[in-house]
């Protein structure tokens, strides 16, 4: 068997004209993750990033540490099987059509732009996010030009079953990726729905790894959403 640890990316620049960069906070979780893996020496023999900045970024910065420690790290290969869904793109096409006609999310938004504070900012906009993703996964929301969820979840299954079929070696490998594939790789591990899939997704922590065991056909579940990393309360965000 085979060891995978599944990396969502530190905090994001959520609310920033490009989000698709590490936060200073996202940058401190990273080099956090990095120091905890180095001190318990674990290593890694493949090591793959999404293609996302902050995904290529996360890796970057875990992967300074180990040289720090003087610990081997190997090169970092980006595969687009394990890039997240274009959540921002379904969110801004959407969005306007849906503050005219539905109550919901109109009240949501508003909720949102009344609310004082990064914290309440944070809390308020996952409400909305919830609703428009929810309903654009379950096919009640079609947008043009963005890869549907049930091709992303096809493409993101298709780097795991790839890399099962390349799994009988005792290796350990660690992929740098979002939210959205670790919720695929529960589903792949537990046979979850659409829903509970994008459950999952959101209860990941920035910088957060889940662990799997991979062989062939098989993917088993050892840990979820793990951050040991993080004993500051002040680190520990989901957006």
């Amino acid at each position: 068997m085979s060891h995978l640890l599944l990396v969502r990316h530190g905090q994001a620049s959520f609310l920033e004209k490009d989000y698709d960069k590490l936060s200073q906070k996202g940058e401190a979780q990273s080099h956090l993750l990095g120091e905890y893996w180095a001190s318990h020496k674990l290593t890694f023999d493949h090591i793959y990033s999404g293609p996302r900045v902050r995904q290529q970024d996360t890796a970057r910065i875990v992967g300074d540490a180990y040289r720090k420690a003087g610990l081997p790290w190997p090169g970092v290969e980006v595969n687009p099987a394990f890039d997240e869904f274009r959540a921002e793109a379904v969110i801004e096409q959407a969005l306007p059509s849906l503050l005219e006609n539905d109550h919901l999310v109109r009240n949501l938004h508003r909720d949102f732009e009344k609310a004082e504070g990064q914290e309440a900012r944070f809390k308020t906009f996952q409400r909305i996010f919830e609703v428009v993703i929810g309903r654009w996964a379950a096919g009640e929301l079609p947008v043009a030009g963005i890869e549907p969820w049930s091709a992303f979840c096809d493409r993101v299954q298709d780097g795991f079953a790839t890399l099962c079929a390349n799994g009988n070696r005792g290796q350990r490998v660690v992929i740098f990726s979002s939210g959205g594939p670790t919720g695929v790789a529960m589903q792949r591990a537990l046979n979850l729905s659409t829903e509970a899939t994008l459950k999952t997704a959101w209860m990941m922590a920035n910088s957060a790894y889940s662990q799997f065991l991979f062989s062939g056909s098989r993917f088993t579940l050892t840990s979820y959403n793990s951050y040991p990393h993080i004993t500051n309360r002040d680190f520990l965000t989901y957006r």
